[in-house]
């Protein structure tokens, strides 16, 4: 690939990190830019928390847990029992390394730093040689109306384990919220390829950064490729809660839900080959469809999946493929 512009890609959760990895293996680090969501983020024991950016993070320095999809590998828990003695809330995993991230983060933003110079200088020192950009320096937390009243995002799915019903979702601060400054100005100065949109939850992973500062404009005004990958195999959600929000919701628990849901801005959509069938209906939309293995477990198809998003994106590798 040379001079063709950045790939810029929406992630969010364990999903859009695996693919960030795959795509950083075979893009150089100033072609690929990452947008993190943030809206899941959180201040937490005194702390502030991003659990977004921390997947990519440890993704992208290979200190990622490949067992528990999350955290750091061969973490320990000694603080947490420790919390848990003094009277301390253990409702959310803080493990022993883990903490130094967030303390680090946390001093970085009392000491008057943005979040996207906090991120950049964590991932400096991380080695992490991959943009990584918070959607928002601004919190625009994501809130999900259950049956049991509003919660915050990580209320919802770490302390009541996604057990309530779920009725919609709103951005706190979304309306006045800026978008990052580093994206803004790669789209004004044409200098995107094309736009991928991870296999992350559709509701609260990619549309909390689709509601900031007119983004979802941009991208429908955007002239390049704008391909999502389906979180969705065989009606079911591969991480997390996005199946059972979408029967919650109404909505039937497929890749083409997703598909719908992405319509106005997507040029092409990723599928995996167990819902080929589904094909027809998304080129219905006006969408070109992919046929593709999508699940990523270990690094040879996070790998090959990168390159079968890029190529749906005509996007040309330098070497090929």
């Amino acid at each position: 690939m040379s001079d063709q512009g950045k790939i810029v890609v929406l992630s969010g959760g364990v999903g859009g990190a695996k693919l960030v990895y795959g795509l950083s293996k075979v893009l150089p680090p100033d072609a690929l830019l990452v947008v993190a969501n943030t809206g899941d983020d959180f201040s937490h024991m005194g702390l502030r928390i991003c659990p977004d950016i921390d997947s990519l993070t440890y993704a992208l320095s290979d200190l990622a847990d490949p067992v528990r999809g999350w955290g750091r590998v061969d973490e320990t828990w000694n603080f947490m029992r420790a919390l848990k003695q003094v009277g301390g809330e253990d409702w959310f995993n803080l493990g022993d390394m883990d903490l130094a991230l967030h303390i680090m983060r946390s001093h970085l933003l009392q000491s008057g730093k943005g979040l996207t110079e906090a991120t950049r200088i964590l991932c400096r020192n991380l080695g992490v040689q991959t943009t990584i950009l918070p959607m928002s320096d601004d919190p625009v937390p994501t809130m999900v109306d259950t049956e049991s009243g509003q919660l915050s995002f990580q209320e919802y799915f770490v302390r009541e384990q996604c057990q309530p019903s779920v009725k919609g979702f709103s951005f706190q601060g979304a309306d006045t919220a800026r978008l990052n400054p580093g994206l803004r100005t790669c789209f004004e100065n044409d200098d995107v390829a094309a736009v991928l949109i991870a296999p992350s939850n559709p509701f609260v992973s990619i549309d909390p950064i689709l509601a900031i500062g007119g983004f979802a404009d941009m991208l429908e005004g955007f002239d390049g490729p704008v391909v999502a990958v389906s979180p969705i195999v065989g009606g079911n959600a591969i991480k997390g809660p996005a199946a059972k929000m979408m029967v919650e919701l109404g909505l039937p628990s497929s890749a083409l839900t997703v598909a719908q849901h992405y319509q106005d801005i997507l040029t092409g959509f990723v599928l995996d080959q167990v819902d080929a069938a589904t094909a027809p209906q998304i080129k219905a939309l006006d969408i070109e469809a992919h046929v593709e293995q999508t699940m990523m477990t270990d690094a040879l198809s996070k790998v090959s999946l990168a390159r079968a998003c890029l190529k749906a994106a005509n996007v040309v590798l330098d070497g090929g493929g």
